[in-house]
């Protein structure tokens, strides 16, 4: 039976779970046994399993993430949180040239489990250096999966199955899905890494979402319903492998994209997208494709900056009438006026 949780209390339970049902899987890093506990997501572990397997460490990004390659290599599970996905910059080299080559490296004969969680998202004067998105960045590093869930459903699931991978994945939460409360089965379950989902199915144009943008379009649900327009509209989840056959399919049947990323426009998941469907059907586009993503300068901090640096609802749909080129009044459109979610939020944590 369903039960209602939230985001943080999903991605909580899979750790609880996978914790409770392995006893090589582990969990340790920044802020995980701390007061707030990582957004609450890290909630009663250290209690219920012991400092031995639940502890937080100094503040050393790359020693870190070299103790989660130590474990992985004596056989433990490895669930690592950086907190911020800037952060973990600072252990770029154990994450490019070795946890991601390791099984390529020893031919396969050896494989490193470690998941490791990155926080992403604008928020409470985080500004240029705690509130980037680098997704595409990780994406692009052979060896690595990496994952964006949007739901409290598939971020039980995708964790689980991030978890249980053999291999690294990356695990992108976006700070402002924490509060979001959806239905989410009791019972340990995995969604395949590599999978998208279909939203919505629909005629008029395909719109590839990820993390919080699929809330941004489902929110302008009566904007379609006024005015008579069939999306289709795919969640992502996995951003490395790319589910390009469920996405070309939709094009071909629509003729019309529009991708709506999280980042900056350059080099971003959603020119990926867009450069693969061009290569290999570009006759499937029937007008030119239209990305939206955040411009390419740092990441400011005050709201009367960020107010209009992310793709707001309003903006979203005027791109939707340019692209199927109607003409339609959107001053009924709010855009959100929130600087930041959870709205409790006090602290730079």
């Amino acid at each position: 039976m369903n039960r209602k949780l939230k985001f943080n209390q999903a991605i909580n339970e899979a750790i609880y779970q996978a914790m409770k049902s392995d006893r090589k899987v582990v969990c340790f890093g920044l802020g995980v046994t701390d007061p707030r506990r990582v957004f609450y997501s890290t909630e009663r572990l250290v209690e219920k399993f012991g400092n031995e397997r639940v502890f937080d460490i100094p503040t050393s990004e790359n020693a870190l993430t070299g103790v989660a390659i130590g474990l992985a290599n004596l056989g433990s599970k490895v669930i690592l949180s950086h907190q911020r996905v800037d952060f973990s910059f600072l252990s770029m080299d154990q994450i490019i040239n070795s946890l991601s080559k390791w099984h390529y490296m020893f031919g396969g004969a050896q494989n490193l489990s470690v998941t490791i969680r990155l926080i992403i998202g604008r928020g409470w004067g985080q500004g240029p250096t705690h509130a980037q998105s680098y997704q595409s960045m990780f994406a692009k590093i052979p060896g690595l999966k990496v994952v964006m869930p949007s739901s409290p459903y598939n971020a039980k699931g995708l964790l689980l199955a991030s978890i249980k991978d053999p291999n690294p994945v990356i695990f992108f939460e976006h700070r402002w899905l924490y509060d979001l409360a959806g239905d989410v089965p009791s019972k340990k379950y995995n969604i395949p890494i590599g999978k998208s989902k279909i939203i919505t199915k629909g005629k008029d144009l395909t719109i590839i979402t990820m993390s919080n943008s699929r809330h941004e379009v489902m929110g302008l649900k009566d904007f379609f319903i006024k005015n008579k327009i069939s999306p289709e509209v795919i969640d992502l989840l996995s951003i490395s492998p790319l589910d390009m056959t469920t996405i070309t399919k939709s094009v071909k049947k629509t003729g019309k994209l529009i991708v709506i990323d999280t980042c900056h426009k350059s080099f971003s998941t959603g020119k990926e997208i867009i450069s693969n469907i061009s290569e290999e059907n570009l006759n499937y586009f029937k007008v030119k494709p239209i990305l939206l993503g955040t411009p390419n300068t740092p990441t400011p901090t005050s709201f009367s900056l960020t107010k209009n640096y992310y793709p707001s609802k309003k903006v979203i749909a005027q791109n939707i009438c340019k692209i199927l080129n109607k003409k339609v009044n959107l001053d009924k459109i709010r855009n959100v006026k929130e600087h930041d979610k959870p709205k409790e939020f006090i602290g730079s944590f």
